[in-house]
């Protein structure tokens, strides 16, 4: 069984310093915590906030050309994951026939925004989320890593302003 979602806004992961994509239920309380890389989070950032470049960005240039052969973006869905990476499956109709396309989880929902398609999570991937490992060790080390992991275990949601955490 899958379970609409949609994009409640992105975070910084305080011990990887990595994004993260949150995605609440639309009827419901639980969310899904997604990390991401830091060209994603900026395309799934950029669309939020309604930011415009000049020049068509990876996903634009994505929905120009699938625009541009007819192909419809239905829906994307977070359908597994295994050894702590999320999959995704982004449906699409051309010419009549539904396909799925394999996809990275930011790719697919910053296409999605584009595209304004439903997104979708598997409740198996929910219930396996919440088994994910998140007392890791901090990647970096440093003194200057430890600085950052410093500086981002005292942030409060309320620093971040329009973002939403």
């Amino acid at each position: 069984m899958y379970m609409p979602m949609v994009i409640s806004g992105i975070t910084i992961d305080p011990l990887t310093n990595g994004p993260i994509v949150i995605l609440k239920e639309v009827k419901g309380e639980r969310t899904l915590p997604i990390w991401i890389g830091i060209l994603e989070a900026t395309a799934i950032a950029s669309e939020l906030e309604g930011i415009k470049f000049s020049r068509p960005m990876t996903h634009d240039l994505l929905k120009n050309i699938l625009g541009m052969i007819d192909v419809k973006v239905t829906r994307v869905e977070v359908c597994d994951l295994k050894n702590n990476t999320y999959y995704a499956l982004i449906h699409m109709i051309h010419n009549g026939k539904e396909i799925a396309i394999d996809a990275r989880p930011s790719d697919a929902l910053a296409l999605s925004l584009r595209v304004n398609a439903p997104i979708y999570v598997s409740e198996e991937v929910i219930k396996q989320s919440q088994q994910i490992d998140l007392k890791a060790e901090p990647e970096d080390k440093s003194k200057e890593g430890k600085r950052w992991q410093d500086i981002l275990e005292k942030l409060n949601p309320e620093d971040f302003g329009k973002y939403k955490m």
